[in-house]
Parts: C-alpha cells; sequence; structure tokens
C-alpha cells in the first residue's frame, strides 16, 4: 500500500473528512485492523484565507510548495491537495515535485464523464467558479460549465468562509445553495459538482433529486484506489 501525502487544513474541517474516508476506504477494501497510511502536513487557514482576499497567488504557491516540498520528504508517494481552490497553483507545485499530484478537477472530470454527464453546474468559492483553473480544466476534457450569477456567487462564497469552513452548518444556508442548484438546473445543468470540499457539510444526495457530484468523495476515492494499486 502506498502512503498518501496530503496538504490539508484548508480548512480543517474538510480535511477530517479526508482522513476520515481515506481510512474508512482502506478498510472497506483490505478488512481487518487496515487503515490507510497518511502524511499529513496541515497549514493555518487564517494566512491561506487573508492571501487569497488579497490575491497574492505567489506568495500562496510558496506556501503549498513549501508543504509539498515537506510532504514529499516525509516519504510520501504522492500527493494530494486536500481543497479545491488552491489547485489554482497546483501547477506550480507539481512542476517542483517527484511525486505524483492527484488533480482534484481530473478525478471529478472523469467521473462525470463516465457517468455520461455533458453540463454540470458547479458551487465553490468565488475563485473556483469564476477563474480558468478549475473550469478551464474540466472544459479541457469537453465538460460545459456552470456557474450562478454575480449574486448568487457571493453568497454561496460568503457561506463558505463564514460557516462552512468554521464549521457551521445552518438550514437557512442550505436553502440558499438548493436555490441556486435549482437555478442551474433550470439553465441546463445535468448534475451539480460541490467544488468545495467544505460543500458536503452542507448538502448531501438525500437534499436534492439533483445530481451531486462532492469533490473530496472523489478525491478520497481516486487516492485510495492508487493507493492500493499494484
Amino acid at each position: 500500500m502506498k502512503t498518501i501525502g496530503i496538504i490539508g487544513g484548508m480548512s480543517w474541517e474538510s480535511s477530517l473528512m479526508y482522513y476520515q474516508q481515506l481510512n474508512l476506504a482502506v478498510k472497506h477494501a483490505k478488512g481487518g485492523l487496515h487503515s490507510a497510511k497518511i502524511n499529513l502536513v496541515s497549514v493555518d487557514f487564517a494566512e491561506i484565507e487573508r492571501l487569497q482576499h488579497q490575491g497574492d497567488w505567489q506568495a500562496l504557491a510558496e506556501k503549498m510548495l513549501a508543504a509539498g516540498l515537506s510532504v514529499q520528504a516525509s516519504g510520501a508517494d504522492f500527493l494530494l491537495i486536500a481543497t479545491n481552490t488552491m489547485h489554482k497553483v497546483a501547477e506550480d507545485v507539481e512542476q517542483a515535485l517527484s511525486i505524483p499530484l492527484l488533480h482534484i478537477a481530473d478525478a471529478t472530470a472523469s467521473e462525470l464523464l463516465k457517468d455520461g454527464v455533458k453540463r454540470v453546474g458547479l458551487l465553490g468559492t468565488q475563485f473556483t467558479m469564476q477563474q480558468d483553473f478549475y473550469k478551464g480544466r474540466l472544459q479541457q476534457r469537453g465538460l460545459e460549465v456552470l456557474v450562478p450569477d454575480d449574486v448568487g456567487m457571493a453568497l454561496v462564497h460568503n457561506i463558505i468562509y463564514q460557516e462552512l469552513c468554521q464549521g457551521k452548518v445552518l438550514n437557512s444556508s442550505r436553502d440558499v445553495y438548493l436555490q441556486e442548484m435549482e437555478k442551474l438546473k433550470a439553465a441546463g445543468a445535468e448534475a451539480i459538482i460541490l467544488g468545495c470540499t467544505e460543500i458536503g457539510l452542507l448538502v448531501q444526495q438525500s437534499h436534492t433529486a439533483i445530481r451531486l457530484y462532492d469533490t473530496t468523495a472523489i478525491h478520497v476515492s481516486a487516492a485510495s484506489q492508487f493507493a492500493l494499486a499494484d
């Protein structure tokens, strides 16, 4: 079994889900007392959030690279960046490492295409919804990506940072997300990507008839399969 390297803490709420789900996946696959081999470097999200909203992606790339090199030095066989937004600097990190990086958007695109989805709605931070580093990667795989309007984007973004990243799960905010999903469905979305690793805290498939693709679960599945492959 390979050792899974993780850059986490963005936020620790979702990193907790990564740790739990990876161990459950390995336990399910191997049984008994087996658990995942994980080397985790966790950053201070307050510093990351400040630099994100200042638009200082160069400083963020340097922080992610330092964390990635630390994970690599620990003996990990491959790397996960346990957040969607910070995949904006994934290529910078990947180019400097000798171990593979499993990109969350690639894993998500593969799941969508396997299921025959061609037009998909995307919810996440404003950085993920607006910028090309994530949408563009999906579009390169032939997917059409729909996002909320500016008002909807702001609502979705603020709930992530002001609530979910702080462990607050409010029914009123779930209603906001479900309304935005319905708008995307009306615009032609066949499914919705939960494109922030905390959204799964708020919305699950049981809350809606619209097909949901939880990027945390998808990333974990890809990582566990890679770790367990011969």
